[in-house]
């Protein structure tokens, strides 16, 4: 997955583009596709919720983000809690309540937490230490809690360097391990309304639960309401079936999606097409978040956060 630098991709994406807004009845030259969407930039909304990642903004004030996430067309901000605090034990309830508060302003909604235990010490989750288990379970909690506060009802658990499988722990032992800890925060979840969605990242990344089937099969062993599973394009390249079949295969377990190309950029800015993607999401009548999550920032985060949704938009508008 290196770094994408193909011009013929690039106008190829813009002329897609060019080509739905013009479809949509869009007004002359020199707009951007999201402008050119017009009037009909409210259709897309209508059949998927768009949030946007805040770490993608690196160290923008936060009310700086909302605006401009908001802006862009999102009505939602997905948060990592490292950009927030190193642990969010350390967000007093006033910060919390403005956090809030700064997001509503700027007609967002908190569309959950990602890299939960990213840039945290102490926690693993498939540890064989039951006193580091019982510490990540404590956290997570914790996280639930922080999440609700903030009006998030999800919680992505990625964490790949937090939950590998040290050695000497077997794929069995994991399993339990993790569902153990999972289990014991489900009252949490349940009381808080916080779901905690599973993310298979491919085997690249991690040696645990890397496949949507691994997710599925974890979540039924923690076996509640609030532990269902999450997809992510660029870790679905790494699966034996096509992103559309995962998508119907496992639709009652699917409660949020991260839209990005294997590139780590933005959705439409690298190979991959969105719009069987997107087929397959609206034929399961997902109706949660659609989330714009990227790593490489190579090409800043304004164009990073416009040209995704533009593209996510003109896709939508031709299913």
């Amino acid at each position: 997955m290196n770094q994408r630098n193909d011009t013929a991709v690039t106008n190829s994406r813009r002329s897609f583009l060019g080509q739905a807004a013009a479809g949509l009845g869009a007004a002359a030259g020199g707009l951007h596709p999201l402008a050119a969407l017009g009037s009909s930039a409210a259709e897309p909304q209508e059949l998927f919720k768009f949030a946007m990642c805040n770490e993608t903004f690196e160290d923008w004030p936060f009310g700086k983000v909302c605006r401009f996430v908001a802006e862009c067309g999102y009505t939602g901000l997905e948060i990592a809690p490292f950009t927030i605090a190193q642990y969010v034990t350390e967000v007093p309830p006033r910060r919390r309540a403005r956090l809030r508060q700064l997001m509503e302003d700027a007609g967002l909604e908190c569309a959950g937490l990602h890299w939960l235990l990213a840039r945290t010490e102490g926690f693993h989750l498939t540890h064989p230490d039951p006193e580091i288990r019982k510490k990540t379970t404590d956290y997570l909690i914790e996280l639930a809690k922080f999440c609700a506060d903030l009006g998030g009802d999800i919680m992505i658990f990625g964490s790949p360097q937090q939950r590998n499988l040290l050695e000497g722990v077997s794929r069995d032992q994991g399993m339990a391990y993790a569902a153990e800890v999972f289990k014991a925060t489900m009252p949490t979840m349940e009381e808080r309304g916080v779901i905690l969605a599973l993310e298979p990242l491919g085997d690249v990344e991690t040696n645990f639960m890397p496949f949507a089937a691994d997710a599925v099969e974890l979540a039924e062993m923690v076996d509640s309401p609030q532990c269902k599973i999450m997809l992510d394009c660029k870790a679905m390249v790494h699966e034996a079936y096509s992103m559309p079949t995962l998508i119907r295969r496992h639709s009652s377990w699917i409660k949020h999606f991260h839209a990005n190309d294997p590139n780590l950029q933005g959705p439409g800015m690298g190979d991959l097409d969105f719009m069987p993607i997107l087929r397959a999401l609206a034929d399961i009548k997902f109706d949660r978040w659609v989330s714009v999550e990227v790593f490489d920032y190579t090409p800043g985060p304004e164009a990073l956060a416009r040209e995704s949704i533009a593209y996510l938009k003109a896709c939508v508008a031709k299913l």
